[in-house]
């Protein structure tokens, strides 16, 4: 029924247009179409936070942004719709576990389709990074892990349990809105229950990071023709997108996603009539939102 909570690789403009198009599991009705409408531009500066662009790189960024975006509008906002859809269904009959598991099955497929349809474009940006470009991408990714350490790897035990708790909370007060004193106890023991798992996260978020700074200096260096820099983002992407079935981290993994799968079970299941009802009426709206920007597609 909810987005799951996991690593995010960094790299490109997939995770950022990811987390655009599903500001319904992320942000208030009213701001959808506004954000999406405007997604290019937010894209855009994410990524030159990152990388900082010089000369004419901003301007064929920004037109592969835009034609990456129609691409979206036109092929995948009916296909969320309709997955919000399966979300009402299932809210209504009160979902098992294995609802909820193909549900993240079906995002993240979801997540794969959308990195490999801008493989062309991470081939043009990768070829195109200066020494100095990859160098500030390096210091961006140090500087959000000093964030990610100090708000959920340092500190006490009750600490890192409380930031993780409040950041799911925001996400389902999002949901269903306002919950009682009495449901958010129950709710921060369901939270404590989860293993504290952070420090892994943190390893894998460095490790991808690595690669593609690894990657990017490799191109940079070797300067392979567009067919080769395209198999090797590829190939790191299909490692990023199945590295947790590999047998070093799969036990990890398979119980990260239950643990929170049982989690995302406790609030749908305190939740009082009127809270699903306020569930379901803002599924409705996203729906609404998404099914009328893909109209608008050119």
């Amino acid at each position: 029924m909810k987005k799951f909570i996991t690593h995010d690789p960094l790299f490109s403009r997939t995770r950022a247009l990811f987390l655009i198009v599903l500001l319904a599991l992320l942000g208030a009705c009213s701001t959808i179409r506004f954000s999406y409408n405007h997604g290019d531009t937010l894209l855009y500066w994410w990524l030159d936070a990152y990388v900082d662009f010089e000369g004419d790189q901003s301007d064929w960024v920004k037109r592969d942004i835009g034609e990456l975006f129609q691409w979206h509008r036109k092929t995948q906002l009916h296909d969320y719709a309709a997955l919000l859809a399966t979300f009402q269904r299932q809210l209504a009959a009160n979902p098992t576990q294995a609802d909820l598991l193909a549900d993240y099955r079906e995002l993240r497929t979801r997540t794969e389709t959308l990195a490999m349809k801008a493989v062309p474009d991470m081939v043009d940006l990768a070829r195109s990074l200066t020494p100095d470009q990859i160098e500030q991408m390096e210091k961006r990714f140090n500087k959000k892990n000093d964030e990610y350490r100090r708000k959920f790897v340092s500190g006490s035990v009750e600490k890192r349990n409380e930031a993780r708790f409040d950041k799911s909370m925001d996400q389902f007060k999002l949901w269903f809105g306002a919950f009682s004193n009495e449901q958010e106890k129950a709710l921060r023991r369901a939270s404590d229950a989860r293993p504290l798992d952070s420090n892994i996260w943190l390893e894998e978020r460095i490790y991808r990071q690595r690669k593609i700074l690894a990657l990017a200096r490799k191109i940079q260096q070797e300067k392979p023709n567009k067919e080769q820099t395209g198999t090797m983002i590829t190939s790191m992407l299909r490692e990023f997108f199945t590295r947790m079935d590999t047998p070093e981290r799969k036990g990890f993994y398979d119980s990260y996603i239950n643990a929170t799968s049982n989690f995302i079970l406790t609030a749908i299941h305190i939740a009082t009539p009127a809270q699903k009802a306020h569930a379901q009426k803002r599924m409705q709206g996203w729906i609404e939102d998404f099914n009328a920007l893909a109209k608008e597609a050119k």
